[in-house]
């Protein structure tokens, strides 16, 4: 699926940036484009960058330490 029009970002350049280490969206924009001209695309950009890293950083529990 495209995600920006104007410069031709699909959904899988947004999870491969993600993957590769993208930590936000002016990153992404700079990695991709997406957002960089109308920025009609920035809120889907970001919940999709947002979903990849979560499925990527799986939380580890704190465990508390014994006094």
């Amino acid at each position: 699926m495209y995600v920006c029009i104007c410069n031709g970002v699909t959904e899988r350049d947004i999870r491969q940036a993600a993957e590769a280490g993208c930590r936000s969206v002016p990153e992404l924009t700079m990695r991709t484009g997406a957002g960089a001209n109308c920025g009609s695309c920035l809120d889907t950009a970001a919940a999709l960058l947002e979903d990849t890293r979560g499925v990527r950083e799986l939380p580890v529990p704190m465990l508390q330490q014994a006094a």
